[in-house]
């Protein structure tokens, strides 16, 4: 896997392995992070994302494997529970209808998926990446662990699967077991009150509440600045249009999102949305959460039907 050409090795540890030339399509950038540990000392995992398409496999492997052609788990600490996000294929086809289901869990799976990676060498090429231009889709996938000891496996390539069919059944059936658990209680998308969006820039503002009348429908009113002027709107929203948010906040998880880690690196600005409850209970949630890839458009759509389409 690792052997193209000669190795160029920086101050920081890391081994270029290929470089792609200006535009060229197809061209290959790989490196090697040295300094990744192939053995993960530490047992007490705080993060677990891992996804890979697994490829088209022999006739002995779809004997001895359940029907599984790509996989998508994520697993990270959530207030007093663990939020679980997995997404699989139908089949060992590429292109199947694939299967994709969140939950907020009591239970604890992170001690079953520390024994997967040390079982199946999760950290065998630690600190390799490798991304190839001009893919239609992403044929391999990403590895990104981390452990309370500081340690990480961190692995991309979107040429090869990074799993193992073995490996990625493991995962699927830890995930399966843990997400029929006990349940962590998240309040009712029926029970909202106000939604309301804020984006604090260098210069000016946006700000958006939806307050969502008994009947269903909503009355939208926005606050922009860019400078010396504020621009107001009031606008009426449908019900239907109401039904549309309060899916998105169902399908991406938002209401748990408060709960999860944040990515502090400052990229997309500083966002939020609060989330007002019958009773007062509210729920403010950051634009820059850490949420699987699948479910990071949730935060902008909703941001998009306050401050755009509405």
């Amino acid at each position: 896997m690792f052997g193209w050409g000669k190795e160029k090795k920086k101050d920081d540890g890391l081994v270029i392995l290929r470089s792609a030339r200006a535009g060229e399509c197809g061209g290959t950038d790989a490196t090697q992070d040295t300094r990744a540990p192939k053995k993960i000392l530490s047992d007490v995992m705080t993060f677990f994302c891992a996804t890979s398409v697994l490829g088209h496999p022999s006739d002995e492997i779809k004997r001895k494997y359940e029907p599984l052609g790509y996989v998508s788990a994520f697993a990270a600490p959530c207030g007093e529970g663990t939020f679980l996000f997995l997404e699989t294929s139908d089949g060992f086809r590429r292109g199947g209808e694939r299967k994709r289901a969140w939950t907020l869990v009591k239970g604890d799976i992170f001690p079953t998926l520390a024994d997967i990676v040390c079982k199946y060498d999760l950290a065998h090429d630690n600190g390799y990446h490798s991304h190839t231009h001009g893919l239609p889709e992403n044929f391999g996938g990403s590895i990104d662990v981390k452990y309370e000891s500081g340690e990480r496996i961190s692995v991309s390539d979107n040429q090869s699967p990074v799993l193992s069919f073995a490996a990625a059944v493991a995962i699927k059936s830890a995930f399966d077991k843990s997400m029929a658990g006990e349940k962590v209680a998240l309040p009712s998308v029926d029970l909202i009150e106000k939604i309301c969006f804020e984006e604090k820039r260098d210069v000016g503002f946006t700000r958006a509440a939806l307050t969502i009348r008994p009947d269903g429908t909503a009355v939208n009113e926005k606050q922009a600045n860019y400078g010396e002027k504020t621009y107001e709107s009031v606008k009426e929203v449908g019900a239907e249009t109401v039904c549309g948010i309060k899916d998105i906040i169902v399908r991406t998880g938002l209401l748990a999102w408060e709960r999860l880690q944040y990515d502090e690196s400052g990229f997309g600005g500083e966002k939020t949305l609060t989330f007002v409850f019958c009773g007062g209970e509210t729920i403010v949630v950051r634009n820059n959460v850490v949420v699987p890839q699948e479910m990071r458009d949730g935060f902008f759509n909703v941001e998009l039907e306050l401050t755009t389409k509405n």
